[in-house]
């Protein structure tokens, strides 16, 4: 038995129940083994590399402390003036603070770079 008729089976004609039944048994071996890829295929595409930003995420979160130049969900880059449990106090400008809940990190900048990108 090659590899390709364990894929494709074999067409039988109109005849007694013996002949059907190693038929249906290859045909569920083949969806099973094709279910069983499929979801390999959609871990692999999906749910790994979403795990994996989610994971990356939380460790961010973790590690981010007062002084630490971040940018936000929205876009807004500032230093971190103080923190709270679920929350951030970010200083966009000078005298400008504005509160924040720590899930709208999404990432730390260099040192510096909030001053040079102030408008001056």
């Amino acid at each position: 038995m090659n590899l390709l008729s364990f894929f494709i089976p074999t067409a039988y004609a109109a005849g007694g129940a013996t002949t059907a039944a190693p038929h249906q048994q290859g045909s569920m071996m083949s969806t099973i083994i094709m279910l069983v890829v499929f979801f390999a295929i959609f871990y692999f595409l999906l749910i790994r590399p979403q795990s994996k930003r989610a994971k990356a995420q939380r460790e961010l979160i973790a590690a981010i402390k007062v002084g630490d130049e971040v940018t936000t969900t929205a876009g807004i880059i500032g230093t971190i003036k103080d923190m709270d449990q679920n929350i951030v106090s970010l200083q966009i400008a000078a005298d400008v603070v504005i509160k924040l809940q720590k899930s709208a990190v999404t990432g730390t900048l260099p040192q510096g770079s909030v001053d040079s990108a102030e408008v001056k």
